[in-house]
């Protein structure tokens, strides 16, 4: 066998799942397919209790960009949480006093 045979049988076995050159492979293809179908046939059937729950969500795209137009972006705060080795109570504390003396 040449090597280009070779190589165009491997690339079958490796990219579509199944050497078609092996003679076994051939009288179970129909099977094998009919599983796939069934397995796609069952992927998109979707339980009825979710659908339900699905229909009752009543969020659109239209009501949360209305929450978005509400909100002040212009004015927002940086706020930094505390590193790893920081003692989150006392970076807390020192945010605190900074709000505190801002306001004062």
């Amino acid at each position: 066998m040449s090597t280009n045979y070779m190589a165009r049988t491997e690339f079958l076995c490796r990219k579509k799942g199944l050497c078609l050159e092996k003679p076994g492979h051939l009288a179970a293809l129909p099977q094998i397919i009919e599983l796939l179908c069934d397995e796609v046939q069952n992927r998109a059937q979707v339980d009825p209790a979710l659908k339900e729950k699905l229909k009752q969500n009543t969020v659109t795209l239209e009501s949360e960009y209305e929450k978005l137009e509400k909100s002040d972006l212009d004015n927002w705060e940086n706020i930094r949480g505390p590193r790893l080795w920081e003692d989150s109570r006392t970076v807390q504390k020192q945010r605190r006093e900074a709000v505190r003396l801002k306001t004062e």
